[in-house]
């Protein structure tokens, strides 16, 4: 069973950045991010292939975020910059070990997630 470990969570102040990664136990496909505010969906945030010649955000996140990965370490990065206030939002990330058909931006597409640390972005 694949397990994902995250780490970089945490308080910023607006206008800072932050840097979450993500590591899993053995190999991994697709690897995306997601985040989730209290009491709504869970919201497509980025996505690498594994060879990391597809890299996708989402339209929201206004070039702001960026994501990679090392799979000499089976580590994912979310490096994110000028970071807006909002309530407490946890930052998931999620892999596949198998390609499957669902969309890179889909929750489904994904049996493996990290716990999702919070990120707090105070004004």
């Amino acid at each position: 069973q694949l397990q994902l470990v995250q780490s970089g969570g945490g308080l910023v102040q607006a206008g800072g950045s932050l840097r979450i990664s993500c590591t899993a136990s053995g190999y991994t496909e697709g690897m995306a991010w997601f985040r989730q505010a209290p009491g709504k969906q869970r919201q497509f945030v980025a996505f690498n292939n594994r060879s990391g010649t597809k890299t996708y955000y989402a339209d929201f996140l206004k070039g702001r975020f960026t994501a990679s990965r090392d799979n000499a370490k089976n580590t994912a990065y979310l490096q994110m910059n000028s970071l807006e206030p909002e309530v407490p939002v946890a930052y998931y990330c999620a892999s596949e070990i198998n390609i499957n058909g669902a969309a890179f931006y889909a929750v489904l597409r994904y049996a493996y997630w990290g716990p999702g640390p919070q990120v707090t972005v105070s004004s």
